[in-house]
């Protein structure tokens, strides 16, 4: 039985996180972050002020590469406590369409003043896409060893982030509220 791909999201609540560290311990994630190689389409940085439903104060593309510097530079200009900024970017995983291929895909980090409406808690968020990019699909030839190679990228930046920051709290979750942990098992055991 296939199940509906989710959401999944790293999120992190950080010792001393205030709003006028916000944006140092968003630059160490972002310094960790293994950003695409592959992509031509550039990434997008985004501020929004209050909550997600808000239009945005600022939002612009750039051509890759990412470049942390810029995007650093423009967010201290929006660093009120009611503020999120938001990088879509992209980083390597394996995908299939008629054949195994190294594909950028869409990764969205974002970063959260204490006074935002939709942090849920956390300081820090990471949004992977589908967690199926990460779970093994049976009907896919070679998937265990695919899944397993962007599995072990997904569980290297957790571990750099783990290393650049002073989590008080760290968890992968999926947006259903989902055990992602559980759905790898079960998934693996299908093999």
């Amino acid at each position: 039985m296939t199940e509906v791909a989710d959401q999944l999201y790293l999120s992190y609540v950080l010792r001393g996180f205030s709003n006028m560290n916000m944006l140092r311990h968003w630059e160490r994630l972002l310094r960790v972050f293994p950003f695409s190689r592959l992509s031509k389409t550039g990434y997008t940085f985004r501020v929004n002020a209050v909550s997600g439903t808000e239009p945005a104060l600022f939002e612009e593309a750039y051509p890759d590469p990412v470049d942390v510097d810029l995007v650093l530079k423009i967010a201290k200009e929006y660093t009120g406590s009611d503020c999120a900024a938001q990088l879509d970017a992209k980083w390597d995983l394996w995908q299939y369409a008629d054949d195994w291929k190294l594909t950028p895909s869409r990764v969205t980090m974002m970063c959260f003043g204490t006074g935002y409406e939709d942090r849920e808690g956390d300081d820090l968020r990471v949004d992977f896409g589908p967690d199926a990019l990460f779970l093994p699909d049976p009907e896919l030839p070679n998937n265990a060893f695919m899944a397993q190679s962007n599995i072990r990228s997904l569980l290297k930046f957790v571990h750099d982030t783990d290393e650049a920051l002073t989590a008080a709290q760290r968890r992968l979750w999926t947006e259903s509220g989902e055990n992602f942990a559980q759905r790898l098992q079960e998934a693996l055991a299908e093999l």
